[in-house]
């Protein structure tokens, strides 16, 4: 194993403050955020970091800064964040506080310092010592700052720690490979109930996310939270943000990101599997990658523009942080659309539309008498799936509900070339399971497009 034990509560040493700047109160009643910043590493992002100063402060004036460790920086300086924070225009002063215990997050010092800044930077190191600030008065000082309209940020542990669900790695630090194997490994382990930004919810962060390769271990995350019920409404979702990035977060809901990529992953649905001491396997996550200079409206979160991959038995698709996104979908509530790609001819070659919004359309075209197009869907416990057909007139084709197994579960079969097909399924056993929709040419052929409508009630 390559996990790494740590101790969820630090052992005490006396909390360490050291402040940079100014010492002039430029408290007001209000400011103009909130304003965050997600880093992929530790250190800070200048341009985002500026941003979120800057709109934060309405572009006059000055603000404070509070930076808080878990432990002691491994770099020359004790107060690497503050240097760089104090040398942006509109900072009045950085102040670093290295709180070696859980207790320190009631020292009155400290949440004075807190209540003072209009930002709170969260640095890199072990997010279980953050975990361990839960429910006492340091959660609620940097709940405050963001309520005045001011920000909270941070880098790898301080990234983690800035989401609703949180990763603590109390037990041990887990690799996508070790997650994937058994999503209910020791070491994936979460704290809930902390910080819930506006906007936010539903969400885990995760850091170093291309280097150290860990879509994996967010994709077991999003599945682990989706069966367990972590996140409201039955969907979760995670933000991987790569060494050197930094998604910014503004008061509407829009993320901007900067330096690297980050990768918003989307689990919508019941895992197929998720069990102790089994691998995962989850169809159809959701993938939206997000280069320096692109936005993610996180308020009113897209249908489209995703790339979609699976896990199967532990093992996940190739080519995780690249993808062809899908285009032709709606907008929020809206269906999609998913074109066949040949060759679909047969079930282990089926097109994946596990990840098809409802309603939604699959087209085609029936390109020889004895073609045959294959759809993959997911159908959860209780649902009813209905598929509408418009054929063309070029071509009699006959539709097919296949299970898992590929037995033929309902049909439509109604004779004359551009005749409509439908059906009807419901799931009536537990869990979720895998589907496939088989298009099947009877007679003529041609480039002319049918195009299947999916709901799912």
């Amino acid at each position: 194993m390559a996990s790494v034990l740590m101790a969820h509560q630090p052992a005490h040493a006396a909390a360490d403050r050291i402040r940079l700047g100014s010492t002039a109160d430029v408290s007001r009643s209000a400011w103009n955020g909130p304003a965050f910043t997600m880093n992929g590493s530790g250190g800070i992002v200048t341009a985002s970091m500026t941003r979120a100063i800057d709109d934060i402060r309405g572009g006059t004036g000055t603000l404070d800064v509070v930076v808080l460790a878990g432990s002691a920086p491994t770099s020359g300086s004790k107060t690497p964040e503050c240097d760089t924070i104090t040398a942006l225009p509109g900072v009045n002063s950085c102040t670093t506080w290295t709180l070696t215990a859980a207790s320190d997050g009631n020292n009155p010092q400290v949440n004075t310092d807190v209540r003072n800044a209009e930002f709170v930077y969260f640095a890199g190191g072990d997010q279980c010592r953050y975990a361990a600030w839960k429910g006492t008065a340091l959660e609620a000082s940097v709940e405050a700052v963001v309520a005045k309209g001011g920000g909270s940020g941070g880098g790898s542990a301080g990234h983690h720690i800035n989401s609703p669900i949180v990763y603590d790695a109390c037990n041990g630090s887990v690799t996508s490979a070790e997650a994937l194997a058994n999503p209910y490994n020791r070491y994936v382990s979460f704290t809930t109930g902390m910080f819930e930004w506006p906007n936010y919810g539903s969400v885990i962060n995760d850091s170093h996310f291309v280097t150290r390769d860990r879509m994996g271990r967010t994709m077991a995350f999003l599945a682990r939270s989706v069966k367990d019920g972590l996140a409201p409404g039955g969907a979760a979702w995670g933000v991987g943000v790569e060494e050197g990035g930094s998604l910014y977060l503004d008061r509407d809901g829009t993320a901007t990101q900067y330096g690297k990529d980050a990768y918003v992953v989307l689990a919508d649905h019941q895992p197929e599997q998720a069990v102790d001491k089994k691998p995962l396997t989850y169809s159809g996550f959701k993938i939206w990658r997000l280069t320096p200079g692109s936005a993610f409206d996180f308020k009113n979160r897209p249908t489209c523009g995703y790339y979609l991959r699976s896990v199967t038995n532990g093992v996940a698709d190739a080519n995780l942080y690249s993808g062809t996104p899908v285009t032709a979908c709606g907008s929020q509530g809206g269906g999609a659309a998913l074109a066949e790609s040949e060759p679909n001819d047969t079930r282990d070659t089926a097109d994946d539309a596990t990840g098809l919004a409802s309603p939604g359309s699959l087209t085609g075209g029936m390109a020889s008498t004895d073609d045959r197009d294959y759809f993959k869907l997911s159908v959860n416990s209780g649902q009813t799936v209905s598929v509408n057909c418009a054929v063309p007139s070029a071509y009699d084709a006959d539709l097919y509900w296949l299970d898992a197994n590929g037995s033929t579960l309902d049909q439509s079969v109604n004779n004359g070339a551009g005749t409509d097909e439908s059906l009807s399924f419901t799931r009536t056993g537990a869990g979720t399971d895998t589907y496939y929709l088989d298009m099947e040419a009877y007679s003529g052929s041609g480039s002319a497009t049918y195009t299947c409508t999916v709901t799912k009630s």
